[in-house]
């Protein structure tokens, strides 16, 4: 006689090549974010889940709101599926937006092509992996017929790019959502249990245009602003001696990932912008962390010495986005209890409870009291994946033992 898990294992497998189906027309609907217009996408998730029965509620944010957070249009999904009275509801949720594909692909990014036992495409491994993983564990789950209490929702959100406050952010606001747990998109041989805050901003550097012929004459605002980059990282080599002690989870560190500035060659830079990052281990107080920040760009500013005559530069920080980290609620111990039992029947292999040094949209849930973990399909490290690098790909193995995890997992939480 057959148990329910091995019936959940049988119903994955013999549906597997329509999960895989499924996942490749999610990729190939774009997402890019920039620009971030996504309800496209949406529009077609919800058509392709309404087709297997799953209704899927449409929560278009208002456009005034999406466009203040930097994007275009979004359109975040809730599938509800109610079982028997009592019980717990568990929330799955997945990012549909991304970062563009970029350049050096040998595989169309929007094709989810498959070759070698991968599909390739943009999103392959982060995230729409996991809304085909948490959309075929929940019809796996319903395939038993078995007496069941409580609920699942399926979230699928647009805004984990940004920062995710038009996202899940938007959902849990309005009240549209509450549930007791939930697991978010993650890779499949760790469970994570908490991440890194992320803090970014952006530094506009006045200085005094002038013509490159006389440069005296002016201020170059991009001198001003390397000296003021050179104090910043040199930070990075104090952040090494603050360590975490959530395993998974190292120091602190700083990046500045743009700049821009200047009208053309011959002219000295009037204004340069700098919009820098900074990973929180989740002991620093994000307060804290922008305040030294602040101190560090406005120290370096005045010591800055303009040409004799010159203006002294003038600096202007403004914060983009403050994530904080996601630090482990006592409550998540069932849902860490059970993924790691299975995780390790079907991968052959002990699945670690640990800390990312990424930051998530999942932080938004457990800032309300809702405890929740990152699992789903995917390798050990972004890395292995190329998770937001060309030819990002996902082994399809790691899908069917993932959505197999998953499944089970929700079978242990809500069976009657």
């Amino acid at each position: 006689m057959t148990t329910p898990q091995q019936q959940l294992d049988a119903w994955i497998d013999a549906h597997f090549d329509e999960e895989v189906k499924f996942l490749q027309e999610l990729i190939r609907v774009p997402t890019d974010t920039p620009p971030g217009n996504n309800a496209p996408h949406a529009e077609r998730t919800a058509e392709l889940l309404g087709g297997m029965g799953l209704a899927a509620e449409k929560h278009a944010v208002p456009k005034a709101e999406v466009q203040a957070a930097g994007l275009e249009t979004i359109t975040n999904l809730i599938v509800r599926r109610r079982y028997g009275a009592g019980g717990r509801t568990i929330a799955l949720n997945a990012h549909g937006d991304v970062v563009p594909p970029g350049e050096g692909w040998t595989h169309d990014p929007y094709g989810g092509e498959i070759e070698g036992g991968k599909i390739y495409g943009r999103a392959a491994a982060v995230s729409k992996c996991d809304i085909a993983s948490f959309t075929y564990a929940i019809r796996a789950l319903e395939s038993l017929g078995a007496p069941l209490k409580g609920g699942v929702e399926l979230h699928v959100t647009y805004d984990e790019e940004y920062g995710g406050e038009v996202g899940p952010g938007w959902l849990l606001e309005k009240g549209l959502t509450k549930p007791d747990l939930m697991i978010a998109a993650g890779f499949s041989y760790q469970v994570v249990v908490a991440h890194n805050g992320c803090l970014q901003l952006e530094v506009t550097v006045h200085g005094d245009m002038a013509h490159a012929a006389i440069p005296d004459s002016g201020t170059d605002a991009l001198q001003g602003a390397t000296h003021i980059l050179n104090a910043l990282y040199r930070l990075n080599a104090d952040y090494l001696k603050v360590r975490s002690n959530v395993e998974g989870i190292t120091h602190p560190y700083l990046n500045v990932g743009l700049i821009q500035g200047g009208t053309n060659t011959n002219v000295i830079p009037g204004k340069v912008v700098l919009k820098l990052d900074r990973r929180m281990i989740p002991e620093e107080d994000p307060a804290e962390v922008e305040a030294s920040l602040r101190r560090t760009i406005e120290q370096a500013a005045a010591s800055f010495n303009p040409p004799r005559g010159g203006k002294v530069i003038r600096v202007e920080v403004k914060r983009m986005l403050l994530c904080r980290a996601m630090k482990p609620l006592a409550g998540n111990a069932p849902l860490v209890q059970a993924i790691q039992k299975h995780g390790q029947e079907l991968f052959g292999q002990a699945i670690p409870a640990l800390g990312t040094p990424l930051y998530t949209d999942v932080r938004l849930y457990v800032e309300r009291g809702i405890p929740g973990v990152i699992y789903g399909a995917g390798p050990r490290t972004v890395r292995e994946s190329n998770a937001k690098r060309a030819d990002e790909h996902l082994v399809l193995d790691d899908l069917r033992r993932a959505t197999k995890v998953v499944a089970r997992t929700l079978l242990d939480l809500l069976g009657a």
